[in-house]
């Protein structure tokens, strides 16, 4: 494995030693497979970067929607000194702006400019920005609490992509298949990272319209995926007959779709990581898909609480974005607190159990574990949209929408039977109605610190 310092480092020694190999490939307008070599890619980069410096700026705001042009632009920016944030391209401006203003953006990238003049528009930073030169920023999508600006660097995703590559390499005749979102660390590393980092081809997929006819179109040899986008594509029937590799990360995956991958000869594995950590700390490489390797740079601990420790000298964020309280609660002398439960095997592999904030303790000291005991609620109702919340003292059932089809009563008594495996001061005592689907990050976790927002405000 090569290992590169930075995105400069990678764009300019693949364009080096191997300039016509297909860096990216792309659809065309009229449909066909286009390739943009490593050399095509350098001088873009270059070219761009000379404009960014000239410009003025000092954080760019990218809008990342996945195209070539949004590649470039990230690399370019990057090498022409600018703090760069990457932020969801789907997202209404109302939602954007206040999230370009926390990272004090100057400019913005998009390829709707008129989208971008009326974003630009809004921008009025007080001050420089606090990171600079190298700084990639993201935002969490976090099930407990709102989005945090996370301070990356370009060398800690390229220290990212190789640590993930050292477990599960590609060759330069693989296809990796780009189809997460950019604006999230799983898919900037393991959607374009990895695949560039390996020398293999990057195929930049078009959006969530054609999503299935991508398979088709690219035919790729390996996909980074999270649950949601995996169970469609199965579902679908998109799979196509060349991919032999599916890396499944930003969530836990039902063993049975994993199956199902593998039943066609399809190796499957899962990740574990964090925006925290730009990525990776931990792939499934053998048969059990949640006994996880841990990566060759990181080290994991088990505190006495269950909660996974993580030291990831290399790929450890800067900070929370102009948050030093929060940052200091999340890493206590280089360790990363990563909030997750888990545990250490006898062979020092990594089982991932779910949030220390998903475990509630009720009142007598029983400690309710949220996801398993949401699991058994859902099996009961025969529907999955359901979340468990303590409400006034009581476990309180939230459902999404269920609410539309079964009163109170009803659902109450579809749960006695399930009920009756939980001890008494354990068991559901209300349901309350969103009369909406519950609020889930991209991956498909349940957004709890929303749910919880909505009760106290009184919205159900």
């Amino acid at each position: 494995m090569v290992r590169y310092v930075d995105f400069a480092d990678l764009v300019d020694r693949m364009a080096a030693c191997a300039p016509e190999r297909a860096a990216l490939l792309v659809c065309g307008e009229k449909g066909e497979v286009e390739a943009v070599t490593w050399v095509e890619l350098a001088k873009r980069v270059s070219a761009r970067a000379g404009e960014l410096a000239s410009g003025g700026g000092a954080c760019e705001a990218i809008l990342a929607d996945g195209s070539c042009e949004c590649v470039v632009e990230a690399f370019a920016a990057v090498r022409a000194g600018y703090q760069v944030a990457l932020v969801d391209a789907t997202a209404p401006n109302r939602v954007l702006e206040p999230l370009l203003h926390s990272v004090d953006a100057d400019r913005v990238w998009a390829r709707d400019e008129a989208r971008r003049r009326e974003l630009e528009s809004s921008l009025a930073p007080e001050r420089p920005p606090a990171c600079g030169s190298h700084a990639v920023l993201f935002f969490t999508s976090g099930t407990t609490s709102s989005s945090k600006a996370v301070v990356l660097t370009d060398k800690s995703l390229m220290s990212s992509a190789y640590n993930g590559a050292s477990l599960m390499p590609l060759s330069q005749d693989d296809t990796l298949l780009c189809v997460l979102p950019l604006s999230h660390v799983f898919g900037f590393v393991c959607g374009l990272l990895w695949g560039l980092s390996c020398g293999a081809a990057v195929a930049l997929g078009r959006g969530p319209r054609h999503y299935c006819d991508d398979f088709a179109l690219f035919g790729p040899t390996a996909v980074a995926l999270v649950p949601k986008l995996l169970e469609y594509a199965v579902a679908r029937g998109a799979i196509n007959d060349e991919l032999e590799l599916v890396l499944v990360g930003a969530a836990d995956c039902r063993d049975d779709l994993l199956e199902k991958v593998r039943a066609r000869g399809i190796r499957a594995s899962l990740g574990y990581g964090l925006t925290e950590t730009s990525s990776g700390v931990a792939l499934s490489t053998g048969d059990d898909f949640h006994a996880m390797t841990i990566c060759p740079e990181d080290t994991v601990e088990i505190a006495g609480d269950g909660e996974i420790l993580v030291s990831a000298p290399t790929c450890l964020m800067q900070g929370y974005y102009r948050d030093e309280e929060k940052t200091a609660g999340a890493v206590r002398d280089g360790i990363l607190h990563t909030g997750d439960k888990g545990f250490l095997d006898d062979e020092g592999l990594l089982h991932v159990e779910g949030r220390l904030k998903d475990v509630l303790t009720l009142s007598g000291g029983t400690k309710v574990f949220l996801p398993e005991y949401e699991a058994v609620v859902a099996d009961a109702l025969g529907e999955r949209d359901v979340a468990v919340v303590l409400r006034d003292g009581a476990l309180t059932l939230v459902c999404g929408r269920l609410a539309c089809e079964r009163d109170e009563d009803e659902v109450m008594e579809a749960l006695v039977p399930a009920m009756g495996g939980f001890a008494p001061g354990s068991r559901i005592g209300r349901v309350m109605r969103l009369g909406h689907a519950l609020p889930r990050t991209a991956a498909g976790d349940i957004e709890r610190w929303k749910i919880q927002e909505e009760l106290e405000h009184g919205n159900c």
